[in-house]
């Protein structure tokens, strides 16, 4: 379970382009989610995407059917304002990814940047995968991004799991098929580089 107390004083207290994992522009994650050729009518889900441009960008690219989910009511209310009149067609959610209830097989493509490696606890990573495995269509696509072998122990005070995409994938099981992986030097707002990884996986259509 995450720490709601801390990520609501996280966006209550920082301008949302000042936290380390701030992008102007999620331009890895949408290269990614356009090579899935999925539709723009398709079902995504942003895990973790509360203040996050990326839902700026899919309105923006005409995606049609956009969840975002996040912990932190502050973060969400920060992308609302944002894109305004924009966001009538998009579902804000409020929830602990690990607790949220998802319709089964209701999901085309579920995008995740820097969530998992907030899951310290097998049991919570366990639960995690559960929930995508419920809630991902048959052939759907995950996109997970985490810090990489060489990124940070810590983020915004919290420790953080890191990864080399074949352990990430094993997280995951054999359940889903590695499609992609990619390293990103993420610069961060105050000027110092962390080490990303992504990796896009599609769920077995059986």
């Amino acid at each position: 379970m995450q720490n709601k107390d801390h990520w609501e004083k996280v966006y209550a207290t920082k301008a949302p382009d000042s936290v380390s994992w701030f992008q102007p522009h999620a331009d890895m994650s949408m290269r990614l989610i356009r090579s899935s050729g999925l539709g723009r009518d398709a079902a995504i889900i942003d895990v973790g995407g509360g203040a996050s441009t990326l839902v700026d960008d899919l309105l923006n690219d005409d995606y049609t059917h956009v969840t975002v989910l996040d912990l932190s009511a502050a973060a969400l209310a920060e992308s609302r304002r944002r894109v305004g009149v924009h966001g009538a067609s998009v579902t804000w959610v409020e929830a602990d990814i690990t607790r949220a209830t998802f319709e089964p097989q209701s999901i085309d493509l579920w995008h995740d940047r820097a969530v998992f490696h907030f899951l310290t606890t097998a049991e919570d990573r366990a639960t995690y995968v559960r929930q995508v495995l419920r809630a991902l269509k048959p052939g759907g696509h995950v996109i997970m991004a985490t810090f990489g072998s060489n990124g940070p122990t810590q983020c915004s005070g919290l420790p953080v799991m890191r990864y080399a995409p074949d352990q990430l994938h094993a997280e995951f099981g054999e359940s889903f098929t590695m499609l992609a992986h990619e390293e990103q030097v993420h610069h961060t707002p105050f000027g110092t580089e962390q080490q990303f990884i992504y990796c896009m996986c599609r769920k077995q259509p059986t």
